[in-house]
């Protein structure tokens, strides 16, 4: 014999009781987008969980299960990020390019990251924000340097090929001249982020280049 279901039958224009829980349309990638922005924008100390809870629309209970305390979800965005930038500079830097249209494309892109922003300019996550937690926390500090030191190899690796096409001088330096392009990309990073016009940093770009592969 089969039991009846003895839950009662539902209303005409009743409405069912609302299931608890994390929402369906829930996604670690999109929340962790959304921290990334909030993270970079504010920085860690002025970013509360509140402010995360509302950017992410998940309540304290689910962004600790999903990315545990705020430390642990500050460091995965700053990761996030890291890997976006990686991505996005990878093709310049492996394509066969002549060094200054390969450099020019570089900071170009480089500038399209840190001027963008719906509030405005967000500048770089590293230099703006992680570099000053970095003074204090150990993993941060080990993430920057790590950022620090690809960024200076990947310039390394463009002007020590220039050179052996002989597009740079026989006295050219690839690992000095990869730090001067570093520090390209910090200075307008900072400078995009105090909203300097885009003119003003292209004109700055400019300069660094012809320095350092000759006018």
């Amino acid at each position: 014999m089969v039991q009846k279901d003895k839950r009662p039958e539902a209303k005409p224009g009743s409405v069912s009781p609302k299931r608890r829980g994390r929402p369906r349309a829930y996604q670690p990638e999109i929340a962790l987008g959304r921290a990334l922005d909030l993270f970079r924008k504010d920085g860690f100390a002025a970013t509360s969980l509140d402010d995360l809870s509302a950017a992410t629309g998940m309540n304290r209970p689910s962004l600790y299960g999903a990315f545990g305390d705020k430390r642990e979800l500050y460091i995965k965005s700053y990761a996030r990020y890291c890997a976006d930038a990686r991505a996005a500079m990878q093709e310049i830097f492996r394509k066969e390019l002549p060094i200054r249209k390969r450099l020019e494309r570089i900071f170009e892109v480089a500038l399209d990251i840190y001027l963008s922003g719906d509030a405005g300019p967000r500048g770089c996550f590293t230099v703006m924000t992680a570099a000053s937690e970095a003074v204090a926390d150990p993993e941060i500090r080990a993430l920057v340097l790590e950022g620090f030191s690809e960024l200076d190899k990947a310039f390394a690796v463009c002007f020590r090929l220039a050179k052996e096409k002989g597009e740079l001088t026989n006295s050219a330096d690839p690992v000095v001249l990869a730090q001067l392009a570093s520090a390209t990309i910090h200075t307008i990073a900072i400078r995009a982020r105090a909203r300097v016009p885009r003119k003003e940093l292209e004109a700055i770009v400019k300069g660094s280049i012809n320095v350092m592969v000759g006018v």
